[in-house]
């Protein structure tokens, strides 16, 4: 690479770190630590870098001493792992010999990223990554990589994140406070449609800056990185997926129902591209805690990890954008550990189920309709599983207590349960 193009690549980018507005975000770094922030793509690792990048100038070194790189820069174009040296020879340069903190953003695009990022580690070197892809954390890059890094997924904005950045508080006084708990309540009915991508949040028209995310992370993480010939079939899967939430699906149906548009795919493909779509932080999966190996993976329910993407494809669903909501919570708090729980045998068909916690949690719009399915299942489920401690149904506006004989069932609405 030209040393320089790439002085003015790291001198571009400390300009656009010392001007950007830090948001401040539930995450912390330990110092003396390097770091692989993974996640969806505008959720917000870039932002989290430059806080800790001024935050080391404030304390321990100067501008001259952080070298950003971002590898979506188009003047990186055609830069390959051989050229990361050139980075380093130019940082030092620059430094003047001081030590010097690592910076590269979206490294996943450079082939063998991982050998360099190793090497740099085994030297000492200060190095904060981010990437928009889960291969990053795949067993085979742990590997190389050697616990030399600590990951972290990034997630677009939680509810609690979303009300501090619009400056509302949520604490318990405010939850009882009439004129707040109705800004509250708004903003999370805003929340459960358009999501918590950080910078949408001041948007008047979110939908289409979300379609555009979509369609990066479609085209760009998915299929050109996947080398993926049939977009159409792709397509049509994301779209089956979306309409099926709260729902099981297996390969073989979601291949049946692509097929039946008239476009040409196989089970195989679908296996395939869910997985390309769980790389690329599109959507994920929960098991069913009660099946076997071959069908927990082969029939799962899908979730996207964010709602405003999933609402580019429903109309008039809020009960899917509702639950939608509630395993994207879950996702962040608990990771993998959450499933959903449905057997045949006894009839039990529970949406989330945190077996380490104990907790069985339903989701209902409105407890109008729904009162004695939900009841039903979740009194069944606790009689049958001693170690069930907590039984929770989320609803949109109800709050409430239900007892039946010695089992207590509470009803939250989701404004609260997203605050937990």
């Amino acid at each position: 690479m030209d040393h320089n193009v790439i002085k003015r690549v790291i001198f571009d980018q400390i300009e656009v770190i010392k001007n950007a507005e830090i948001i401040e975000r539930d995450y912390t770094f330990e110092k003396n630590i390097n770091y692989i922030l993974v996640g969806l793509r505008r959720a917000g690792k870039s932002t989290l870098l430059y806080k800790i990048a001024r935050e080391l100038v404030d304390d321990v070194c100067d501008w001259s001493q952080i070298v950003y790189v971002n590898f979506e820069d188009d003047r990186l174009l055609g830069f390959n792992v051989d050229d990361f040296d050139d980075i380093v020879e130019t940082a030092y340069e620059l430094a003047d010999s001081k030590d010097v903190y690592f910076f590269f953003d979206e490294i996943q695009i450079v082939d063998g990223w991982e050998h360099f990022a190793r090497r740099m580690a085994d030297q000492k070197k200060r190095v904060y990554i981010t990437g928009s892809n889960a291969k990053m954390l795949s067993s085979e890059m742990l590997k190389v990589l050697g616990g030399r890094y600590l990951a972290k997924m990034i997630m677009p904005f939680s509810f609690n994140e979303v009300l501090d950045y619009k400056h509302l508080a949520h604490d318990e006084a405010a939850l009882l406070t009439t004129s707040k708990l109705g800004k509250i309540r708004k903003k999370c009915s805003e929340y459960i449609q358009s999501g918590g991508f950080p910078e949408s949040q001041d948007m008047i028209n979110k939908r289409e800056y979300i379609k555009s995310i979509y369609e990066k992370v479609l085209l760009g993480d998915i299929v050109e990185r996947e080398q993926i010939k049939n977009k159409a079939a792709l397509r049509l899967m994301v779209k089956k997926i979306a309409e099926t939430v709260m729902h099981e699906i297996s390969f073989n149906t979601l291949a049946g129902n692509v097929k039946a548009t008239g476009v040409k795919t196989s089970t195989d493909s679908m296996i395939e591209y869910t997985s390309y779509a769980e790389n690329a932080y599109l959507i994920f999966r929960n098991h069913n805690f009660v099946s076997k190996f071959a069908e927990k993976e082969s029939i799962p329910r899908f979730y996207f990890y964010d709602n405003g993407l999933l609402s580019l494809f429903l109309v008039d669903k809020e009960s899917a954008l509702l639950e939608n909501a509630v395993a994207i919570h879950l996702r962040r708090k608990y990771d993998q550990e959450v499933y959903y729980y449905k057997s045949k045998q006894t009839g039990i068909d529970i949406d989330f189920y945190l077996p380490d916690e104990g907790w069985a949690i339903q989701v209902a719009y409105s407890l109008d309709d729904a009162v004695d399915r939900e009841m039903k299942s979740l009194i069944t489920f606790s009689k049958k599983n001693e170690g069930v401690k907590r039984l929770t149904i989320v609803t949109k506006d109800e709050e409430r207590i239900i007892k039946d004989s010695d089992i207590e069932v509470e009803v939250i609405p989701i404004h609260k349960f997203l605050l937990l």
